[in-house]
């Protein structure tokens, strides 16, 4: 049976740190399906979704195993939807696992077939936040060295 996972997030922008992610995922899933949702919590978003749908399928586009897809539903949902017995999710610190922790319990009991594997973020990636990089780029800076593609 083909190892399906969905790696959601709101990628508002997509990192190198996600990246890292999505490249280390494929060594152990068939399918790595990037989900960008929409995140209530989140009310404007700085880039468009359409630019990083965009700006995320050119960075895949000879790898095969990963697409993107965009939703606005549960995470739970979306997974049922595609097949996916995975969720990734990488984490930076332990701030990042007590975050993850609840919503990885929530998605197991929405959907109890539902596995949520967290990967520890690659140390050079570990102080990139799509948070600072917003930042930086609203106030003029150059994050093209954080991103896998050029903004």
């Amino acid at each position: 049976m083909k190892k399906i996972a969905i790696f959601p997030g709101s990628f508002d922008p997509y990192t190198m740190g996600h990246h890292d992610i999505v490249m280390r995922s494929l060594n152990i899933f068939d399918e790595v399906i990037i989900g960008i949702g929409y995140n209530s919590t989140k009310k404007n978003r700085y880039f468009e979704i359409e630019l990083m749908v965009e700006k995320i399928e050119s960075v895949y586009r000879d790898i095969p195993g990963v697409k993107v897809v965009v939703y606005n539903e549960l995470t739970s949902t979306l997974a049922k939807k595609h097949e996916a017995g995975f969720l990734i999710r990488g984490l930076r610190n332990t701030t990042d696992f007590e975050y993850e922790n609840t919503i990885s319990q929530m998605n197991r009991y929405l959907n109890e077939n539902l596995e949520t594997v967290f990967l520890i973020t690659s140390p050079q990636f570990a102080a990139i936040s799509s948070t600072v990089i917003r930042e930086v780029h609203r106030y003029g800076g150059d994050v093209n060295e954080f991103l896998p593609y050029e903004i």
